[in-house]
């Protein structure tokens, strides 16, 4: 699964807004529209992500709330 669909997979379990999403994860509120366009995020970008849904989904699973 590409980065593109673990974000959108991650929105829908926890009803979070794409600008909210964007602006938690990496501090730019317009990171997912522009990933949602094209935009190719370097290495580091793909890192911070991928490090806040792992622990977005650990905080879901220790609430009882994974879905």
């Amino acid at each position: 699964m590409d980065l593109l669909q673990r974000i959108e997979r991650h929105l829908e379990k926890s009803g979070a807004k794409a600008t909210s999403f964007s602006r938690a994860a990496v501090n730019d509120p317009g990171f997912l529209r522009q990933l949602r366009n094209g935009r190719e995020p370097r290495p580091e970008t793909i890192k911070r992500v991928e490090a806040f849904l792992e622990a977005a989904e650990s905080q879901r699973e220790a609430s009882g709330c994974a879905r």
